[in-house]
């Protein structure tokens, strides 16, 4: 099964950065689309960033500019540099895994990101 681990979240000031890494094991980046999902306080979880097994990024708008998404292969980590942070970013971030061979996509437990103004 899947695992998915989350770290790096926590607390910064308006304007700060944090960079959450997520750990991945017991499956082959190489067939997983892999990112990171924020879930705002009241709000459903949405996509925040994306990352294609070669390398090839995609963000939700409210983000694009300020965050940067990476990953290494052969480590199976994922990382979030998230940069100018905002009050409105502070939220739940959930890593995420998704293959084309598996129906449905494999979860972080989540990390709290908190930005104070």
């Amino acid at each position: 099964q899947v695992q998915l681990v989350e770290s790096g979240g926590g607390s910064a000031q308006s304007g700060g950065s944090l960079s959450p890494p997520c750990a991945a094991s017991n499956l082959r980046s190489s067939d997983y689309t892999m990112g990171w999902y924020h879930q705002y306080p009241g709000k459903e979880r949405d996509m925040g960033a994306l990352i294609t097994p070669e390398g090839t990024p995609e963000y939700e708008d409210s983000v694009k500019g300020r965050f940067t998404i990476s990953r290494d292969n052969d480590q199976n980590i994922i990382h979030l540099q998230m940069n100018s942070l905002k009050p409105e970013d502070l939220a739940i971030y959930y890593c995420y895994a998704k293959t084309i061979y598996i129906r449905h996509p494999a979860w972080g437990q989540g990390t709290q990101v908190i930005v104070a103004s």
